[in-house]
């Protein structure tokens, strides 16, 4: 079995933080021998929702390119790469077809995309992107894919000698996300969208240089851990549904060496069976 994480000092993104709270317990991990990695006391970040009110209202545009010049002057873009990938990748493919989803595509905040499903923020793909650190060349899955969004973002990054994989376990989700990529991006061919349970990553393809989930797992998966190349990168929100949860950049830094790193409190969907999704 995957060994405990450690635990490390808190990722600091460029956002005005609110004030301390106290430290809790991190939820348990999906090990056999589990134990809870020593309790941080860090800076608390807006839940995924409140950043809508803190946030969304200076990072919003009325374009893709505006939403992104934005995003980049309030520091949820910090590099280059990430800036030119997310001008690449217009929101408006990816919201669904209806007018008042079209109509909102470059606001700063999650929007429904069907099957009790969203497309996160803006500034949570950049966040996630960011923290990804991809560079051309590699190898890296997302999980809970969803629109294809970040799948397309991944593919610009890595090049077409990368590869950028995602897994989603609703059906009609993966027809309607191939067709954004290829409606949007149509020259992309580094990358592919498949159907199954992301909880258990895609063993096929392994080792990732980096792994994206983009739904709270009340534990985190051992698969996934497992899946990660030396070095490579797990970004993951953590913690139960309507509850406490935490954005983790877990690292393979040896074989059976992790560590863990704490970002900004979240509030995601939770990461679920089919049946309970739908």
């Amino acid at each position: 079995s995957v060994p405990p994480l450690r635990s490390s000092p808190p990722f600091l993104p460029s956002v005005p933080p609110s004030p301390v709270r106290p430290s809790v317990p991190s939820p348990p991990f999906l090990l056999r021998s589990a134990v809870r990695p020593p309790v941080t006391t860090r800076p608390a970040y807006p839940p995924h929702t409140l950043c809508q009110f803190t946030m969304a209202w200076r990072s919003h545009g009325d374009s893709n390119k505006s939403l992104v010049a934005n995003l980049r002057a309030n520091g949820l873009i910090r590099t280059e790469p990430v800036r030119t990938a997310m001008e690449r990748v217009d929101r408006k493919h990816y919201v669904g077809s209806s007018s008042g989803s079209r109509r909102d595509a470059y606001m700063d905040t999650p929007l429904p995309i069907g099957f009790n499903v969203t497309i996160s923020a803006p500034h949570m793909h950049a966040m996630c992107l960011e923290l990804m650190e991809l560079k051309e060349g590699q190898r890296v899955l997302d999980v809970g894919s969803g629109s294809g969004y970040l799948v397309a973002c991944i593919a610009i990054l890595v090049g077409s000698q990368g590869m950028a994989y995602g897994i989603e376990h609703v059906k009609e989700l993966v027809e309607q996300s191939i067709t954004n990529v290829q409606e949007d991006n149509p020259e992309l061919k580094n990358w592919q969208i498949l159907g199954g349970d992301g909880r258990f990553g895609l063993k096929k393809h392994a080792p990732y240089d980096a792994i994206h989930v983009g739904a709270a797992a009340e534990k985190i998966p051992e698969e996934l851990l497992k899946q990660l190349s030396i070095g490579g990168r797990l970004v993951i929100p953590v913690g139960p549904q309507g509850g406490s949860q935490d954005l983790l950049l877990i690292t393979r830094d040896k074989e059976n060496d992790f560590s863990q790193k704490v970002v900004t409190g979240v509030r995601y969907v939770p990461l679920t069976d089919l049946k309970k999704q739908v």
